[in-house]
């Protein structure tokens, strides 16, 4: 099971390894080891939920996710991604930027700092919604009762998350930021990003559903059947549900880089390394994420999906935050593991008191082989 899901993972960190090595001795193979775990560290929230959209999805669209998702998350956003800040804000033209990131590493730093603020506001704002929205609902389970019971009861309020958001983010540009503006735009089309893309794809998906759940008599009268209420297991997202999950998920998996991006400069101003190191710790994320789906993870233990979206909240404030103020990566990475390995603490005790999240575990999780899909 563990060389099945983390073979992949295994296999990049051999090469990935043997090219810092190569590239940068034994001072650039502590380098990407380093920055692995930082990745790991700072993204092990998005494995959960990742987890969460993956499990919903076709295996179509699961395979995509696992192979073109992969290719994007490592080369796109840690390589090619930092470049593309550069070429915007610098004026550069690709070439000119790649060159200026090999031979003039302190200069390329200093331009992707300059663009961080408003890579925050994007990233942080996207995150916000996600946190907010979940907080706002009402859920089965309730990790932290004395504060989610509330929460549930102001979040019957409509568009309660965009209001909060939309709060937070005047809040910080007004106060904060050196171009105002510029933050307020970036942290707008993240919020419209996330309402977008989580919107058609709830839209879509629900369509699929409604479509299942219709048979036909032999008369063409097209009668929606009783028998189902609302999405199942088997109500996987296919066509246009499936695309924008992964879209979702593509976005979501960007706004966790940005920090990590950002932050991996205070290690090394190699951009070499840095994708090296980035893009080992994001495979191993991609295979962490494909290991709670075939173990029902979130099924036997239910609050951690409670802890990951807590530390989702955690990171979008310190991405806000950090637009007028540096946060330490020991701070954002260490308030997302303590508060998922909480989490999972209080998921073990849960269980071992009778709680029912094993049986949910044992039903649609336990045994699951991610409808066949390899890694």
């Amino acid at each position: 099971m563990i060389l099945r899901t983390f073979g992949w993972s295994f296999g990049v960190t051999a090469i990935g390894l043997v090219i810092a090595l190569l590239y940068g001795g034994p001072a650039g193979l502590a380098l990407v080891a380093v920055l692995a775990i930082l990745e790991i560290s700072l993204s092990f929230d998005n494995a959960v939920v990742n987890a969460k959209v993956l499990d919903r999805m076709s295996p179509f669209w699961q395979k995509i996710f696992l192979t073109i998702g992969i290719a994007i998350a490592v080369f796109g956003m840690r390589l090619v991604f930092p470049l593309l800040i550069v070429v915007i804000t610098a004026g550069l033209g690709p070439i000119e930027a790649f060159d200026l990131a090999l031979n003039e590493p302190d200069k390329y730093h200093h331009a992707m700092e300059e663009a961080y603020p408003t890579i925050a506001a994007f990233g942080g704002m996207f995150l916000m919604m996600l946190f907010l929205d979940f907080v706002f609902e009402d859920h089965a389970h309730k990790w932290l009762p004395w504060l989610e019971r509330p929460l549930a009861r102001i979040g019957k309020l409509d568009q309660l998350s965009v209001v909060v958001a939309g709060g937070a983010l005047a809040l910080v540009s007004g106060l904060w930021a050196k171009d105002p503006g510029d933050v307020m735009i970036a942290g707008v089309l993240g919020m419209v990003t996330y309402i977008l893309v989580n919107g058609l794809g709830e839209l879509f998906s629900q369509a699929g559903d409604l479509d299942d759940d219709v048979e036909d008599d032999g008369e063409g009268s097209g009668e929606i059947s009783v028998g189902r209420k609302g999405p199942s297991d088997l109500a996987l997202a296919t066509g246009k549900a499936g695309f924008f999950l992964f879209l979702y998920l593509e976005v979501l998996d960007a706004s966790f880089s940005f920090d990590g991006v950002i932050g991996a400069f205070a290690i090394s101003t190699d951009p070499i390394v840095i994708a090296l190191g980035l893009g080992i710790g994001a495979m191993y994320i991609r295979s962490l994420t494909v290991f709670l789906v075939r173990k029902g993870t979130l099924h036997e233990y239910v609050y951690l999906e409670h802890g990951a979206h807590w530390a989702i909240g955690a990171l979008a404030t310190c991405m806000l935050i950090s637009i007028a103020h540096h946060v330490p990566e020991w701070i954002t990475g260490g308030l997302g593991a303590g508060l998922i390995i909480a989490a999972f603490a209080s998921s073990v005790v849960f269980r071992r008191r009778g709680g029912d999240g094993g049986k949910g575990g044992a039903e649609t999780g336990e045994g699951k082989q991610l409808h066949s899909t390899q890694v």
